[in-house]
């Protein structure tokens, strides 16, 4: 999913990684039950990957990635502590019911469709083992935001739609939250 020059720079920052590690993923996996077995689905430059290898009770982390660049650069960087597979999203290579959680971080925007996106869905809800939870958060849509997206791969996710289209993927107790300029999410298989 093509990311513009600015974008690129912004994401593999030091900055970003901070305010992922500080503010981001604290909100976005506040009070989530990850589990010991972990999918994190679109890592990009491993930002959150880095946050998740540290989080208490993971013991095993699977990330796919849809750029085989940064899928080779986050083997090199992670080695044998993640599974780390070159991949698409909305055909996860997992049996069903494999993982305890399932998670993405703003990255929805960058799948090129609301179908691709609603795929996506379903295959996390494929891969979950009853009980497991889908988590992760994505940006609110403004005009700075379009800025930097200019050029990329951009379908923002409305909110208000979310909670019924992760339900058509077969989540149940599903709960969506806006905060300051991005939403979190999280839903049951």
């Amino acid at each position: 999913m093509p990311m513009n020059l600015v974008h690129r720079r912004l994401c593999s920052s030091e900055k970003w990684a901070r305010a992922v590690e500080d503010r981001l993923l604290p909100w976005a996996l506040d009070g989530v039950p990850l589990g010991p077995d972990a999918l994190e689905i679109g890592p990009g430059y491993g930002a959150t990957t880095r946050v998740l290898l540290r989080r208490e009770g993971l013991t095993r982390l699977s990330v796919i990635e849809v750029d085989a660049a940064y899928a080779a650069g986050l083997r090199r960087e992670f080695g044998d502590r993640a599974e780390v597979v070159h991949g698409d999203g909305t055909a996860l290579p997992w049996p069903d019911g494999r993982f305890d959680s399932v998670a993405c971080f703003t990255m929805l925007h960058h799948v090129p469709s609301p179908a691709r996106q609603d795929a996506l869905f379903a295959e996390a809800h494929r891969v979950l083992r009853p009980g497991g939870v889908f988590a992760g958060c994505d940006s609110l849509s403004n005009w700075r935001w379009r800025l930097i997206h200019w050029g990329d791969t951009c379908v923002p996710v409305p909110p208000a739609t979310l909670e019924t289209r992760l339900r058509a993927a077969g989540f149940t107790e599903v709960k969506v939250e806006v905060g300051t300029g991005s939403f979190r999410f999280r839903a049951v298989r």
